[in-house]
């Protein structure tokens, strides 16, 4: 069994959710709500994977989920534009 991190992103000015699929470059798409945006990426995954095979190349494979951190800045630390 294959398992892959999935994204989402909330739009927040066209709303549902955009999942994308960091191991697998070129495979993403979008959703009205979450249960949607993940009915949709489940079926994007298996239509690359079967399209790689298809075409001989090299399934990738995601041995570890990705670590996720969120890093708070500063914003009165940032440089500002001049312009």
């Amino acid at each position: 069994m294959r398992r892959y991190t999935v994204l989402l992103y909330p739009e927040a000015e066209e709303g549902g959710y955009s999942a994308i699929v960091p191991a697998l470059p070129g495979c993403f798409t979008q959703g009205e709500t979450v249960q949607e945006a993940l009915e949709n990426v489940r079926e994007a995954i298996e239509g690359h994977v079967a399209s790689l095979e298809e075409l001989g190349q090299e399934v990738p494979e995601e041995l570890a989920p990705p670590g996720v951190v969120t890093v708070e800045l500063d914003e009165s630390r940032l440089p500002t534009s001049a312009g």
